[in-house]
């Protein structure tokens, strides 16, 4: 089999009879939905709705890294596309990403162009050209800077790019299997970007393809103002540093990165926001715990940082710089 789309869904009544009849409908492979032991009646739509769907139940709620990771233990096909259950796909849509794959032996992973469900001529904040990350790890993307969104206007051409998002990402199965997966660690929120980190290290290459169009709900699953996804984007950042950063460089910059989250934190407090305080102070215990309990995580060996990092900060250029677009940062690959 070429292409597998698989998409994990928790809890996803509302979801899937919403976005699930474009991907059945522009799709000529084979859908798979993971389920990871969902409570609601998402088994039930699946089977009286959408009996061509293939389902594959999961014993509990793994989280994305770890539920994609068994489910996708059964599948067998050259290129994996994990797609969010809150994506609506369009006409076309697997085409580009498959002949990209197919002509470029180097390229290991690629993603779509990921325009809001909302706004449609608007990037969406999870991935809309395809990710980057600065030197002290803030990941960003071609075109959404923190919370700042761009319009899409063709500024962001088929590119290399650092990381690819979880919401449609499309990997070689081989690939996939050879580096293990995401880490099961992270649970859900940039556990991609340590994939792709991985993959980077190895020398392959990642891309955005931005004659592939996707419609991203977003935050479907976790509100984007919450404990929960303040917590693990905070604590799964470190994570993804500690990991994958070469060990002088890392640490160099993790006193920096602590008291920056720290601040972060009580910018939160003081703009009435207790709960993200209290999630970024969790994350950072949690960190700090994670690294006595796993002692033999597998870290990066080698001495210096893929080149195709941002090599300035992203907080400099943003808030100091009013650089508010990808376009406008003082070196940018375009």
């Amino acid at each position: 089999m070429k292409v597998a789309v698989v998409i994990l869904n928790y809890n996803g009544e509302k979801l899937l009879p919403q976005f699930l009849p474009s991907v059945i409908k522009h799709t000529p492979y084979e859908i798979y939905v993971v389920d990871n032991a969902s409570t609601d009646k998402s088994l039930e739509i699946l089977k009286r709705d959408y009996p061509a769907v293939n389902v594959i139940v999961l014993d509990k709620n793994y989280g994305f890294a770890e539920g994609y990771n068994r489910g996708l233990q059964t599948i067998e096909a050259d290129y994996f596309m994990l797609l969010n259950s809150d994506v609506e796909v369009t006409e076309n849509w697997l085409e580009p990403l498959i002949d990209l794959l197919d002509r470029t032996p180097d390229c290991a992973v690629c993603q779509p162009k990921l325009l809001s469900f909302f706004n449609k001529n608007q990037f969406e904040y999870a991935g809309a050209a395809g990710g980057e990350l600065d030197y002290l790890g803030y990941p960003f993307c071609r075109g959404r800077m923190f919370s700042t969104l761009e319009m899409d206007k063709g500024q962001y051409n088929t590119a290399e790019i650092f990381w690819a998002t979880g919401a449609a990402f499309m990997i070689r199965s081989e690939i996939y299997k050879k580096f293990g997966g995401f880490d099961p660690l992270f649970f859900a929120h940039q556990e991609e970007i340590d994939l792709c980190f991985r993959i980077r290290n190895a020398g392959f290459n990642i891309f955005c393809v931005t004659s592939s169009i996707c419609y991203h709900y977003g935050g479907a699953t976790l509100k984007k103002s919450s404990f929960r996804k303040t917590f693990l984007n905070f604590r799964n950042n470190h994570l993804l540093l500690y990991k994958n950063y070469p060990k002088k460089l890392y640490r160099r910059i993790v006193f920096v990165r602590f008291v920056l989250d720290v601040f972060a934190a009580f910018v939160f407090l003081l703009t009435g926001k207790p709960v993200e305080f209290y999630g970024v102070i969790c994350a950072l215990f949690s960190f700090l715990n994670m690294k006595k309990q796993y002692k033999s995580l597998i870290r990066n060996k080698s001495k210096k940082l893929p080149s195709k990092i941002y090599p300035h900060s992203i907080l400099k250029e943003y808030h100091f710089l009013k650089h508010k677009m990808f376009s406008q940062l003082s070196e940018n690959r375009k």
